[in-house]
């Protein structure tokens, strides 16, 4: 599943092609993905001007000049393909139509963005702008953790008298969005603290120092392009290479980087998620 960086760069991807244009066709070539498709989606989507792009946790978000958001959520398998953009920002011509092409937005600069996704768990929905942040996928959401809200005394009030593990309480969305398991991980090895330590017997001091490292995991990832692990593609159809500095996170049995350390990294299971650590350097 595409994590907050992968998100984020596809969003950065699609910006170019998509913001101050007309989608001039919508083509809808389902009734649903995940859940069913709004009523007359295409209908609504064809002549709208998209006004910006922005990402809430996994949400990549498009308002429109109907005064409605348009949701897109990736799922498992779902990528947004950029084709034909006459910004010269991207080079691959249009592609012949696939199997999977779901949704289709022809823009009115010549751009053509393709929702492909085979496994079908991804997901769009259109709602009110106004009222964006109290639909149901994003009212129960915390704070961004690159956004201010994401504070060390935020964290340090969530964590108290929590007695479920650090990594599932960082995965608890209502605690912080858009984290996912690759990068909870390799923020715990960087921080030292160990993915089975009790949220709320954490020092206040240590919960703190997480606030800085997530933020520079995340951006480190971003700048990188992401992930690519299994399916995900930047929008230009490029892969992503944060997954080459990965310190924990896939390497069960190899051994850890941090100088002097002689052990090896550990993988277990916590709430049918793999944590990767390192059991000398995490505690």
């Amino acid at each position: 599943m595409p994590e907050l960086p992968e998100v984020e760069t596809v969003r950065r991807g699609l910006t170019p092609a998509m913001e101050g244009a007309v989608i001039a066709q919508a083509d809808v070539n389902r009734p649903d993905l995940r859940w069913p498709f709004p009523e007359r989606m295409a209908a609504r989507l064809t002549g709208q001007q998209v006004l910006g792009l922005r990402r809430r946790s996994k949400y990549i978000l498009a308002d429109l000049g109907s005064g409605e958001t348009l949701l897109i959520h990736l799922g498992m398998s779902g990528r947004m393909l950029v084709s034909g953009d006459p910004l010269g920002q991207f080079v691959h011509d249009h592609p012949a139509p696939e199997k999977h092409d779901h949704v289709v937005l022809h823009m009115d600069n010549g751009a053509r963005i393709t929702f492909n996704d085979p496994r079908r768990f991804g997901a769009m929905d259109l709602m009110n702008t106004a009222t964006a942040d109290q639909h149901k996928l994003l009212a129960v959401l915390g704070p961004e953790p690159l956004g201010n809200a994401f504070s060390e005394e935020h964290l340090i009030a969530a964590f108290e008298g929590k007695n479920t593990p650090v990594k599932s309480a960082l995965l608890d969305q209502r605690i912080v969005a858009g984290l996912g398991n690759i990068y909870v991980c390799e923020a715990l090895f960087r921080a030292g603290i160990s993915p089975t330590r009790k949220a709320g017997r954490i020092a206040a001091g240590r919960v703190a120092a997480l606030v800085p490292i997530i933020r520079d995991v995340l951006a480190e990832a971003i700048e990188a392009g992401g992930s690519s692990l299994r399916d995900f593609r930047q929008a230009d159809g490029e892969l992503g290479y944060f997954q080459h500095r990965f310190d924990v996170y896939g390497r069960e049995g190899e051994p850890c980087r941090t100088d002097g350390c002689s052990s090896d990294i550990t993988r277990i299971v916590q709430s049918g998620r793999s944590s990767f650590y390192c059991r000398c350097c995490q505690s």
